[in-house]
């Protein structure tokens, strides 16, 4: 299947936008002046007119200055068009004017960016506490809404809570139990994607994380023996790239166009195929899960593997429970587990690359608890869990790697279902889409000193430094200087599992492989943008080989 980025690298625009720093708006003035013929000119220019006048202005907070603008007249489809592929100077930008002591337009106040379907509200972190305490039924989060419900077939997750509560309920509070069956699937696993290398070999290392990462997820979700289905574990990787690729390209485009453009986006109908193998696969399983059900209400003592996939169908509501809200619904958790954890694993192995000298740093840690603890699992009166929390230098790494290679800049975002008005008289208008500007804050000096340089023990380091900060700046955690994760009571259910499955494999991927980038690599691959999300570029390779240590 050709991957999003690979589609995207197709068009012209994104070559010269993402090529040679060029933006979308240069490409646009270009075209004007390449001798095109006046008509084809005048048809681009009317459409954009069109675009410009019929779309409404989406609610801002008022006083709030948009920023972006190159010049105060510039339509705005252009300053949209800019934020596709320049979303991080424009926040950056903003962000170092909101904290500039002598800009009285922007100092710690609110300013505005602008997508091409969304206008952002970009609040300053002071708002963080008050706004935590904001019951969802006025500020509900709204981050999941870029996924363009209405053209991937989405909307569900929009209609109730039910994943954030499975997750919350389950992962979250059971999470020794299931990191156990995460492990025992990596242990049976392994050996299948990552091939026995005695020597050096360019290995497609994004390709080997997604396959380990759906693989132990899918054993959490769904179960064994269905965990090892081929065609689910290829559809947990395909679901999620082909929902990023249509909601990217829908997003080009205003809600009042994107009816006539949803039809000619491919990805649309591989998504409506992937659905039709989901009820394949999923629905035994519930019909299995309904069986001992069944059998228990009469008595019967049944086993049956605890898997998210069952909690949440015996907690869901009639309505949440009917079968295409079921099946359409785990989809969601899959792609969410998968997206998140996969682009966190690849990121920070390529920054192990990139830096090597940690290497011997963290492979000290992972053998030091070895010797300690026994390999992780071997003891069953000492957790996975607890195993995990013992690797403190590995998770300053990971959220170092996380400061540097966000998956997102503005988070968390929330949308206003009703007014609001904060405790300095700022006023939220309804449908107002709020956010912060978390990647400008964790790189801002007076946070994080001396941002440009990748210091991997920085969280460690500020964990040593008096006994009150032992268990804080951990890779799970979130706080107002660390918005990975969102803040608040709807921040991410699900992230002290995803952080505990990167290390595991982290650790076991240390100790048996040596890393390094291929010999015309010097530096970590190109990190692409689309709008306000990052990635890292899918075809990046590095190297990889047996560890002599082995």
């Amino acid at each position: 299947m050709t991957s999003y980025w690979e589609l995207l690298r197709q068009s012209e625009v994104f070559t010269r936008a993402a090529g040679d720093g060029s933006t979308s708006s240069s490409y646009l003035k270009e075209l004007f002046g390449s001798g095109t013929s006046s008509v084809a000119a005048a048809i681009i220019v009317g459409t954009l007119c069109t675009i410009v006048l019929l779309s409404p202005d989406k609610p801002t907070i008022s006083g709030a200055p948009v920023h972006g603008r190159r010049w105060w007249w510039e339509p705005t489809i252009w300053l949209q068009s800019r934020f596709t592929f320049g979303a991080y100077d424009i926040v950056a930008s903003g962000y170092r004017k909101n904290r500039r002591a002598n800009d009285k337009q922007y100092k710690d106040r609110p300013f505005v960016v602008k997508r091409f379907d969304i206008t952002f509200n970009v609040l300053p972190n002071k708002y963080l506490e008050e706004l935590r305490l904001v019951p969802e039924t006025i500020l509900d989060q709204s981050q999941v809404q870029n996924i363009g419900h209405r053209w991937t077939d989405t909307m569900v997750v929009a209609e109730s809570r039910l994943h954030f509560r499975t997750v919350q309920s389950t992962l979250a509070t059971e999470i020794s139990k299931y990191l156990d069956l995460a492990k025992a699937e990596l242990d049976y696993t392994w050996g299948l994607y990552i091939p026995n290398m005695d020597d050096w070999q360019n290995v497609d290392i994004n390709r080997v994380v997604r396959m380990l990462v759906a693989s132990s997820s899918a054993r959490v979700f769904i179960g064994y023996p269905a965990c090892r289905n081929e065609e689910w574990l290829k559809l947990s990787v395909d679901y999620t790239m082909d929902v990023f690729q249509t909601a990217f390209i829908i997003r080009l485009f205003p809600y009042w166009l994107q009816p006539i453009v949803a039809p000619f986006i491919p990805a649309r109908y591989r998504i409506a195929k992937q659905i039709d193998l989901a009820y394949r696969v999923l629905t035994p399983l519930i019909k299995k899960h309904a069986e001992v059900t069944i059998k228990r209400l009469g008595g019967e003592d049944v086993n049956e593997e605890a898997t998210l996939f069952n909690w949440m169908i015996d907690h869901g509501t009639e309505d949440e429970n009917k079968l295409d809200k079921v099946i359409r619904r785990h989809l969601l958790l899959t792609l969410a587990s998968t997206h998140t954890t996969v682009g966190v694993l690849v990121s920070i192995l390529f920054d192990i690359c990139a830096h090597p000298e940690w290497i011997p740093v963290l492979r000290e840690e992972i053998e030091k608890t070895t010797k300690e603890l026994g390999p992780i699992g071997s003891n069953p009166k000492i957790s996975s869990k607890y195993w995990l929390q013992q690797l403190e230098k590995l998770d300053s790494f990971f959220n170092e790697s996380r400061r540097v290679n966000p998956l997102v800049l503005l988070a968390p975002q929330r949308t206003a279902s009703e007014p609001l008005t904060l405790k300095d008289g700022t006023h939220i208008p309804k449908g107002a889409r709020i956010c912060f500007a978390s990647s400008s804050h964790m790189n801002d000096a007076s946070v994080n000193p001396s941002p440009e340089i990748f210091d991997p023990m920085r969280s460690y380091n500020k964990r040593q430094a008096s006994p009150d900060q032992k268990n804080k700046h951990l890779a799970n955690q979130t706080s107002p200087d660390n918005l990975t994760w969102g803040y608040g009571k709807l921040a991410c259910p699900g992230r002290h599992f995803a952080v505990a499955v990167t290390k595991m494999i982290l650790a076991r991927l240390l100790i048996e492989y040596d890393f390094k980038f291929p010999d015309n690599v010097t530096s970590s691959p190109k990190v692409f943008f689309a709008d306000e999300l990052l990635f890292t570029d899918p075809s990046a390779r590095i190297m990889m080989k047996r560890s002599r240590g082995e």
